[in-house]
């Protein structure tokens, strides 16, 4: 009919399935609450491709083996922490993202299902042997890093800072007591300076009821001494399943 357009399959055009293979990407942040940093842990890639480059640690999906199982595994590798907690973040699959696929559109590609987690950074040891490299960098000083992992590393960064807004996850990283002043530097080093002044931030999440006053008042430099507070995971739990907004 005049003024419709159909286009039809050709026949020739070949539907073949593509050809997978997975790995596992691991987006793990720390802060250095002692200098105010927001760190990524980063390994040194010793085979190619990207022989020599920083990436995040990674590794593919062993037969018979769960994504999440390769996720810990990998981890396990590198890194000894108690409670280490992973959460999936998203799966990158575009074509062309690992340079091993076949340079025609026929052959294996490599596809990334990546995890992420915060932990605490004086209770994460780092574990050397059998890598070329492993360390902690800082957000702001990264360098050039493998495959896609700079996009990777971003969609983890933001998805730190939306649960930082509606999560305790500050909590996983600081010490059991803490001043509301290091609960704010915490949110800061993360979000930036100017995400909220102090005593507003301070006035919303006491009234939310799950910060803890201890009693216990602690010096630091000329100011007046600062409470002691804990997160309390009880007065969180009826809370846990309601949007809040920490922030």
């Amino acid at each position: 009919m005049p003024g419709r357009h159909s286009r039809k399959p050709s026949d020739s055009t070949p539907h073949q399935l593509a050809d997978f293979k997975v790995g596992v990407d691991n987006v793990i942040f720390s802060v250095d609450t002692e200098q105010n940093r927001l760190l990524v842990l980063l390994v040194m890639r010793d085979n190619d491709p990207y022989l020599g480059y920083w990436s995040l640690p990674g590794t593919l999906v062993r037969q018979g083996e769960s994504l999440e199982d390769a996720a810990y595994r990998v981890l396990s590798e590198k890194i000894r922490v108690n409670n280490l907690y992973l959460e999936q973040l998203y799966t990158f699959g575009g074509p062309q993202r690992d340079p091993r696929e076949a340079p025609n559109r026929y052959g294996v590609r490599y596809l990334s299902v990546s995890y992420f987690a915060l932990v605490r950074l004086a209770d994460a040891e780092l574990i050397a042997d059998g890598v070329s490299g492993i360390a902690w960098y800082p957000m702001n000083q990264l360098p050039d890093l493998a495959f896609d992992h700079q996009e990777i590393l971003q969609y983890g960064y933001r998805r730190l800072r939306n649960k930082l807004e509606y999560s305790p996850i500050a909590f996983e990283v600081l010490p059991e007591l803490f001043t509301l002043g290091d609960l704010y530097q915490l949110y800061t080093t993360v979000l930036g300076e100017n995400f909220s002044d102090y005593s507003n931030f301070r006035s919303r999440l006491l009234k939310l009821g799950f910060l803890a006053d201890t009693g216990i008042k602690v010096s630091r430099g000329a100011g007046r001494p600062a409470s002691l507070y804990r997160f309390d995971a009880d007065a969180f739990a009826p809370l846990k399943d309601k949007p809040l907004v920490f922030i």
